[in-house]
């Protein structure tokens, strides 16, 4: 069923949001009548590619020409003039920024898809819940609404304590007056009867503020358990995702507001208790509700507000930052931080390593570090040493975990003096690994993103006894997030597919299949001499490090099996080709494959051996793509590599990032003019068949750099540069198919005095 469709069939509260998604600048009549055409087209490709979106955009106009026909032969005058008046506004906004169109189109499509999905996992889970987006909003809302009304009712009880006050001083007055010897000019009776009906409204205002306390009491523990059992533990589960590159974490501002909401109602309402008690101590009968209901109201209040600082003393990530999310000015440079490891080292595995932290371990809290008035820490310079046993190893030979298995906890302690009250403060930072050499940090980090997708348990270093098993949808969510973070691009459902493949091979459908800690990180791939997140993780630096301008473009398919690669090359023109990541090496490798055409016409796919970090160290791979050659049979230089698939010329796509060649000029001397240097210029060479006829056939062209599989090059030299430079730029001739791993890499030297 077309998506529109489904659309259609949701419930109203998901269309009032679908409805939201369509304004003026992509009207929802525009979606609704060419609902099959719009979902055909690749939205997002034009969005980052002018040319395409430029045609897709005429051949919107196009369809809309279409159906204004359909309506006019249907005779229906309202479509009509919709239709038209949509078309002169498209062309009115977008006919010189095409692109800008396309990513609006693109962003409903995505949104539309998010929407359908988020429906169908409430209606899977036989919630008639809102979409999630919506319902933490409304949770929030009702959380700010209840933390309002009880600073309300706080204020309402301060005014009810001044009457209560104020009562009891006139009872009070009356009361010593009556026993005085001047005031005896009521009768007896009468006189008691007044005193006691001030006392019954002082004992009937006493016992309607106690309740009110004890209720307004219930209620705040009601809000804080949500504050702090659900909002607070669904930001520091969003922390611990956003660690392992996950989405970043709303900001804590709003978790600061209502929490000091919280804590400063707190703290007026134990005011109020003790001036309950203090009114008690002045005025006092028998059946007084204070005395009855006073202590446990003061129990509970401190039990709240205990709990409240407790929750509030927080860690922040990514540098080990503490944060008090009750903001109380009095407390400003009075908070001394200490931070320690593995405190709790009993529930440590026997035989794991113990540290000290060398240096300064305490730091003060202030609001110098904060921009908003709130008290905070930061350490960023802590040093680890590890305790050393007697034969300088680990403290137990029979360790049952590698280093990089091992957790730790970093624990920060603080003692907070307020209003009379001692609370203990602790917090800790996520389970971390300590590493003592870099070539552990693959591992390492693998450990800490099996921990943190699969646990929200703040303390159990235990773990990796049992690590427990992940499934492909869990695993396929932070391997994306594993690029998203450090580049503007996740990861292909496509792309996601192949690498599900290679850790689970072949099947139907991923979704569910369960995968060990063991096979995503310490088994060896088949056929292979590295784990799968070894072979991962050094892609991900070769992409960071080397082709990140080239992969946030789009121009890298990158994860994609050779059955595929043939079958989306084959069908394409001689010369159409993508760019790949190697299956074969371990420290990351990025390969190209082409299409062309043999003597008999015959269509073959070649692939050049895989060029590493090293060699891209020295050069571009934009530059190696711009200037790589194959040497046919006669000596000419041909480039094979023409259109980046599906059909974007090569030059458009790498030359910007290619450096621009510098036209020396020449110098005079003595009235004499000095030539300036040549110019070299190197570029990758792949010889044909014909050249090395001794070697083998293989799986991959060579790559045109030394120190890889290089052949006898004899037969090239001697060649002036001139030569070399006309062969260079001779391509009429076409490439000879080759499958050798022999190669050549030519320095070429233009004459720049020609």
């Amino acid at each position: 069923m077309a998506q529109w469709n489904q659309l259609q069939q949701l419930e109203t509260r998901y269309l009032e949001q679908l409805y939201h998604l369509y304004s003026d600048s992509f009207p929802m009549e525009l979606r609704q009548f060419l609902a099959p055409w719009i979902e055909s087209q690749d939205w997002a490709y034009a969005a980052n590619k002018e040319s395409h979106a430029t045609l897709v955009f005429h051949n919107l106009l196009g369809e809309i020409d279409q159906q204004y026909s359909r309506f006019l032969q249907e005779n229906n005058v309202l479509y009509q003039h919709n239709l038209r008046r949509i078309k002169q506004h498209l062309q009115s906004k977008y006919l010189e920024k095409p692109m800008e169109i396309a990513r609006i189109v693109a962003r409903c499509l995505w949104e539309e898809q998010r929407l359908l999905q988020t429906a169908t996992t409430a209606q899977q889970d036989g919630q008639a819940a809102h979409p999630s987006g919506t319902v933490v909003t409304e949770k929030q809302q009702i959380l700010e609404h209840n933390l309002r009304d009880i600073r309300k009712r706080v204020q309402d009880m301060e005014q009810k304590m001044k009457m209560l006050e104020n009562l009891q001083d006139d009872f009070d007055f009356n009361y010593k007056t009556l026993k005085s010897a001047g005031a005896r000019q009521l009768p007896p009776d009468r006189r008691w009867l007044s005193i006691e009906q001030m006392l019954s409204a002082l004992d009937q205002l006493r016992r309607q503020i106690v309740t009110e306390m004890a209720a307004l009491l219930s209620v705040m523990d009601f809000v804080q358990k949500n504050l702090t059992d659900e909002e607070l533990a669904d930001w520091k589960r969003r922390q611990q995702i956003a660690c392992i590159g996950g989405p970043p974490t709303s900001a804590w501002t709003a978790l600061e507001t209502w929490f000091h909401l919280s804590g400063e109602s707190q703290l007026q309402i134990r005011q109020q208790i003790r001036k309950l008690e203090e009114l008690q101590q002045k005025v006092s009968y028998k059946g007084d509700p204070i005395i009855q209901h006073r202590p446990a109201l003061e129990e509970k209040i401190v039990d709240l507000f205990r709990n409240l600082m407790k929750s509030a003393f927080t860690g922040v990530q990514f540098t080990y930052k503490v944060r008090l999310l009750v903001k109380f000015s009095e407390l400003n440079y009075q908070l001394k931080i200490k931070v320690c490891i593995d405190k709790e080292s009993g529930d440590a595995i026997r035989g794991s390593r113990k540290f000290n932290i060398l240096g300064t371990n305490t730091k003060v809290m202030n609001m110098e570090e904060s921009n908003n008035g709130s008290l905070s820490a930061e350490f960023k310079h802590l040093t680890l040493r590890e305790q050393r046993c007697g034969n300088g190893g680990r403290t137990n030979s029979d360790a049952s975990l590698i280093v990089t298995e091992e957790l730790h906890l970093i624990t920060f302690e603080t003692e907070v003096y307020h209003q009379g009250l001692k609370i203990d403060l602790e917090t800790h930072s996520l389970p971390v690994v300590v590493i003592s050499n870099i070539c552990q940090m693959p591992n390492a980090w693998a450990s800490i993103l099996w921990y943190n997708m699969l646990t929200n348990h703040p303390k159990n270093v235990n773990f990796f006894t049992k690590p427990p098993v992940a499934t492909w949808d869990q695993v396929a969510e932070i391997l994306s997030w594993q690029f998203s973070s450090t580049t503007k691009r996740g990861l292909t459902i496509e792309q996601l597919t192949t690498l599900a493949e290679k850790l689970l091979g072949p099947c139907v459908n991923y979704s569910g299949c369960q995968i060990t800690w063991a096979k995503f990180c310490k088994e060896n791939m088949a056929g292979k001499g590295f784990s799968f997140w070894v072979w991962l993780d050094n892609i991900i630096d070769l992409v960071k490090k080397y082709i990140l301008a080239l992969w946030n473009e789009g121009y890298i398919m990158g994860f994609i099996s050779k059955e595929r690669e043939r079958a989306i090359l084959s069908p394409k023109p001689p010369g159409t080709f993508l760019l790949r990541f190697s299956e074969s090496s371990k420290e990351g490798g990025i390969t190209f494959t082409w299409v062309e055409k043999d003597i008999s016409g015959k269509t073959q796919i070649q692939s050049v051996e895989p060029y590493t970090k090293q060699q891209l160290s020295s050069m571009s791979f934009a530059e190696i793509i711009m200037g790589y050659k194959i040497m046919d049979a006669t000596n000419i230089l041909v480039s094979p590599l023409v259109y980046l698939f599906p059909d974007i010329p090569k030059e458009e796509a790498f030359g910007k990032y290619c450096r621009p060649e510098a036209q020396p000029e020449p110098e005079l001397t003595d009235g004499c003019t000095i030539q300036p240097y040549l110019k070299t210029k190197f570029i990758c060479v792949t010889p044909s068949p014909s050249v090395f006829m001794d070697f083998p056939d293989s799986e991959l062209l060579a790559n045109g750099f030394s120190g890889t599989n290089s052949g006898n090059t004899s037969d090239l030299f001697p060649m002036s540069p001139r030569t070399l430079d006309s062969l260079m730029h001779n391509e009429a001739a076409e490439a000879t198919p080759a499958h050798l791993e022999s190669l050549t890499t030519l320095d070429m030297t233009e004459d720049m005095t020609s």
